[in-house]
């Protein structure tokens, strides 16, 4: 059940599922997503936790504020916000593309708030000659940008997040379609989302990144600036595997993310 919590003059929507310590779950910013959208055939694989999954400002049932700021950054005031609101002093981050750069903010900026962070193919750090944009990001910002957005427009994005197009099923497209219309987020192209190369150095949480090898949004080679700019980072590659890697090799993620958090070694799992 989704409840809401007013923070910074602003309504955000959040899931609280679970006891335990706590894991604070941010989706990514394509067309339709919100937190249960990214992450609510994970949960069940979590249950001795605490889960907050949150709907970012701009997406789901959270209107977007007005703000000046970076998208990136004015979205993790908010969530630090949000945890403070919930009661929650610290907790394990895990954001997805989108949410991991919102992650990432805040265990730069709130180092004391973060226990472990898991992120799967981050935004938020782009190599110098990024653009022309992957053909991921190339959609994302082109379904933003239309006044309106069709159907066939959403399945060609949903198509491009997973490897195995047999998990593009008609349901998923109809319910991020669905969700795409009801929150249609009216963000710049391309959006300000905020450059966070400068303070990689600044996370001081132990950091698993998690990609797909054949991701066509966040690329796998965007992952060696991040890697080697967090000082306590190691990274995890599956392959047959695209963007939506919570989503599309499920089983294996809930694993490799669950003996994470516990601080078990994932060495043996290294990409």
């Amino acid at each position: 059940m989704t409840s809401t919590v007013e923070v910074a003059g602003a309504q955000v929507a959040y899931t609280d599922v679970g006891a335990g310590s706590p894991i604070v779950w941010l989706h990514g910013s394509g067309p339709g997503a919100t937190g249960m959208s990214n992450f609510g055939g994970n949960l069940p694989a979590f249950e001795d936790y605490r889960n907050i999954v949150v709907d970012l400002p701009g997406w789901g049932s959270s209107p977007r504020p007005v703000t000046d700021e970076p998208l990136i950054f004015a979205a993790a005031e908010r969530v630090c916000a949000v945890m403070t609101a919930l009661g929650i002093e610290r907790a394990h981050v895990v954001g997805n593309s989108y949410g991991g750069a919102v992650a990432m903010r805040i265990a730069m900026r709130h180092p004391d708030r973060v226990d472990r962070l898991v992120l799967m193919a981050p935004g938020g750090v782009l190599p110098a000659d990024a653009p022309p944009w992957p053909a991921g990001l190339d959609r994302l910002f082109a379904y933003m940008a239309a006044d309106k957005p069709s159907r066939d427009a959403m399945a060609e994005f949903v198509r491009l997040m997973v490897f195995d197009e047999t998990l593009a099923t008609e349901s998923l497209i109809d319910e991020r379609y669905e969700s795409s219309l009801r929150a249609h987020p009216e963000l710049p192209i391309p959006p300000n989302f905020g450059d966070l190369t400068p303070d990689l150095h600044l996370v001081a949480a132990p950091t698993l990144l998690v990609w797909g090898r054949e991701d066509q949004t966040v690329p796998l080679a965007w992952a060696s600036k991040i890697l080697e700019g967090i000082p306590d980072a190691e990274l995890r590659v599956l392959p047959h595997c695209r963007h939506w890697v919570q989503y599309e090799r499920a089983p294996e993620f809930n694993h490799i993310v669950s003996e994470f958090l516990r601080g078990g070694a994932t060495a043996a799992g290294k990409g």
